[in-house]
């Protein structure tokens, strides 16, 4: 096969591939529009009123209604012909509110944190090649990095992509950079002396800086956790102004408050309840350093938060640490 026809026939695999996606994405996409009929209503519906309510065909409804009944999402109701809230459906909802409330919480000490420095502290978690803002907090006064929940940042350019690089075992942390060289060769990684640095500093310090590696006018400190529920580590970050506080004031004045709150949303994530993410997937413990700080942890068995994607072989280095 000629490389025109081998690009080609990869072309046609990978547009499969995402059309499969699609609509399995669709599909979940429905019945969720399903359940959310049953909000603020009668207890009681039949396919034709959730038919009428989400704006899909009856026969649509009909398939949906019968398999979310099969997975206990929903009770069909034989006398009434219709359909009520079933337990499962019931429990997730209960489970999803404990999460919250735990990310509540988490928002919490962020703000505390905010509220003494005048920067963006954040909640970050990793995805693929990137680092995602699960919560974040800042005061009034805040100049500088401004971010959202939801907003991603680089792995290789930003503190708390520093700081979770380091916090991994050297062989994953250094296959997952390689992966990342290849699958993104325009995102300039650290150099080896660079993680080797903040490697060292993490074991002696607790934490990790990275002064206008994302930006030239902002300087950043993160804090790596290691998380039950992710079975991987998350990252407390703070960004700050590079004119305000250099490296030296972070290294002062930033770090202790950091650590702190590293320590407090560590707390928080081993006090919580197993069930608080409510997909019950069993993963294998990543290698862990052996640090000092004693902020870091890890456990025999945990759980991986709702929303997630379902375990496959692991076929990569994201799959060794713990994400999909």
């Amino acid at each position: 096969m000629g490389r025109r026809s081998e690009r080609l026939s990869k072309q046609g695999m990978l547009a499969s591939d995402l059309a499969g996606e699609a609509d399995v994405i669709q599909v979940v996409s429905r019945a969720f529009d399903v359940l959310r009929c049953f909000e603020g209503h009668e207890a009681r519906l039949g396919n034709l009123e959730i038919s009428s309510r989400c704006g899909l065909p009856r026969s649509t409804v009909s398939r949906l209604t019968h398999t979310l009944t099969r997975m206990g999402q929903l009770v069909y109701l034989p006398r009434d012909q219709k359909y009520r809230i079933g337990p499962s459906a019931v429990a997730m909802s209960t489970s999803m509110m404990r999460g919250l409330q735990l990310r509540n919480l988490i928002k919490m000490r962020l703000q505390d944190v905010a509220d003494q420095l005048p920067g963006t502290v954040g909640f970050v978690l990793p995805d693929r090649y990137q680092m995602v803002y699960l919560e974040f907090a800042r005061a009034a006064n805040a100049l500088g990095l401004y971010e959202a929940t939801g907003s991603r940042v680089s792995m290789t350019s930003t503190a708390a992509g520093f700081a979770y690089t380091a916090a991994l075992d050297p062989d994953v942390g250094d296959a997952l950079i390689a992966e990342m060289e290849r699958e993104v060769p325009e995102s300039v990684g650290p150099t080896k002396s660079r993680i080797e640095a903040n490697r060292r500093h993490l074991r002696e310090h607790g934490y990790v800086v990275g002064c206008g590696t994302w930006s030239p006018h902002i300087n950043g400190l993160a804090v790596p956790i290691w998380s039950p529920q992710y079975q991987t580590f998350v990252v407390a970050t703070i960004g700050l102004l590079s004119a305000m506080f250099d490296e030296k004031r972070l290294h002062k004045e930033v770090a202790p408050q950091m650590l702190q709150l590293g320590a407090a949303i560590g707390g928080l994530l081993e006090g919580a309840e197993g069930d608080i993410f409510a997909n019950r997937l069993e993963r294998k413990p990543l290698p862990v350093p052996n640090y000092k700080n004693k902020i870091i942890k890890t456990e025999d068995t945990n759980e991986l938060e709702a929303g997630t994607r379902r375990p496959r072989p692991a076929r990569s280095v994201r799959a060794r640490d713990g994400r999909r």
